[in-house]
């Protein structure tokens, strides 16, 4: 790898800014960078972890499918970011526990699974690193067991409508499928909980589209108990 490459990752990280000359050596020494296509399927559940990837930019999504062929998302890896379950699988030499896929072209620096050991063992600015990865996946995590679980899910896709809203004008460009597979369920109840919506005047329906009409009363419809 070049020095304006190590750069470039130190930019993205920028706990490695101020990292000792040794541990930006091997980063330099080991990490590769590599580019992967929007639609690139990069593990599967079952998969060995070979590399650990630090995203320097893009979109990548991990999620679980169900036996009901139900999916839903555990988190997303975009700049900065890492995966917690492949540096967990790279510990313990299991195998990936869901499906990660790039959402948006990704180039990132890919570190050898050994390699990475080694700097665990070595390097307490990677072991920070990694509980601090850690801690932040594991209460995301827990916060989507706790809407799956405990919360209604009308509520939950007026949230996720108004979350994607924030930027597109009232207009979003989704279809039912895209959002019961985000949040864990089935088109059928998507469409049915988005018929109610429309039903309310607080959305309109088009093919692939959704325009929210009452912001402020689908705000209300998400906090509702």
């Amino acid at each position: 790898m070049e020095e304006s490459a190590l750069e470039k990752i130190c930019q993205t990280f920028p706990f490695l800014k101020d990292a000792e000359a040794e541990v930006r050596k091997q980063l330099l020494s080991h990490a590769v960078i590599t580019r992967i296509p929007k639609g690139k399927i990069i593990f599967l559940e079952g998969d060995e972890c070979r590399q650990l990837a630090l995203i320097m930019s893009g979109t990548v999504r991990v999620y679980k499918i169900a036996e009901s062929g139900r999916e839903i998302t555990l988190y997303r890896l975009e700049k900065g970011e890492s995966c917690v379950l492949t540096a967990s699988c790279i510990f313990s030499y299991g195998q990936f526990p869901a499906i990660a896929a790039v959402e948006k072209d990704v180039e990132a620096a890919l570190v050898p699974a050994n390699v990475f050991r080694e700097w665990i063992n070595r390097y307490e600015i990677w072991r920070n690193y990694i509980f601090n990865l850690l801690a932040k996946r594991l209460s995301e995590v827990l916060s989507t067991i706790e809407e799956v679980a405990f919360r209604r899910m009308d509520m939950r896709i007026a949230e996720y409508l108004l979350n994607l809203a924030l930027d597109r004008k009232g207009e979003i460009g989704i279809t039912h499928q895209d959002i019961a597979m985000e949040l864990g369920t089935s088109r059928e109840v998507v469409s049915r909980i988005l018929k109610n919506f429309e039903y309310e005047k607080l959305i309109s329906l088009g093919r692939g589209t959704i325009t929210i009409q009452d912001m402020k009363s689908l705000a209300k419809k998400a906090e509702q108990e």
